[in-house]
């Protein structure tokens, strides 16, 4: 049958339905009223990116099937952002361009935030988080250090699933809400961290 080319198969509603569930929970009210996220295109477009970054190093070391699932929230991942563009009026001739400069924005971060992560340094994740969510150059706001103990709280939640699961579109990240602030005062670096 002809109208079967045009389904959208398991995979693909596989990696929608992963994809669904990082942009919900980017959208979870607490980021933008607990922990002081703003309440932007730019801040709804770090904490979309910030949980891409997680489930894109969660996948990183799975089977072959499962890693690619990483590589289609991506991709998912800039569909959405192209729409985005071209809905808020981004002419055809500029969107590759803030295209390819948003990719760049992304692996940056991604590439930032797996290196505090994956180094047991919450304080150089607070500090990237402070500039790029919160555009706060100096000392790292609160809402950076509740933000990164919630980063460390996530990445632990998702180690603990199956990666199998991944592949029955089963994703779940942490309550923000269950992250104090208590968990997130700034921790101290080591002496001779700094330049």
């Amino acid at each position: 049958m002809i109208f079967q080319v045009f389904r959208r198969g398991p995979r693909r509603a596989t990696i929608d339905a992963l994809y669904g569930t990082i942009v919900a929970q980017a959208r979870r009210p607490a980021f933008y009223r607990d922990f002081a996220v703003p309440d932007t295109v730019e801040g709804r477009f770090e904490m979309i990116v910030l949980h891409v970054a997680l489930f894109f190093c969660r996948v990183r070391g799975e089977r072959d099937g499962v890693r690619a699932l990483g590589q289609g929230v991506f991709d998912s991942f800039c569909r959405d952002l192209d729409h985005s563009l071209r809905e808020m009026g981004v002419g055809d001739l500029a969107v590759p361009k803030r295209m390819q400069s948003l990719g760049e924005a992304f692996y940056g971060r991604a590439q930032s935030y797996d290196r505090a992560l994956a180094g047991g340094d919450q304080a150089a994740l607070a500090g990237a988080l402070a500039r790029n969510v919160f555009a706060a150059p100096g000392a790292p706001p609160a809402g950076a250090h509740r933000l990164a103990a919630y980063m460390v709280a996530a990445q632990r939640h998702l180690a603990a699933q199956e990666g199998v699961a991944f592949a029955r579109a089963a994703l779940d990240f942490p309550d923000p809400l269950l992250i104090s602030s208590a968990a997130s005062s700034p921790v101290q670096r080591a002496v001779g961290n700094e330049s």
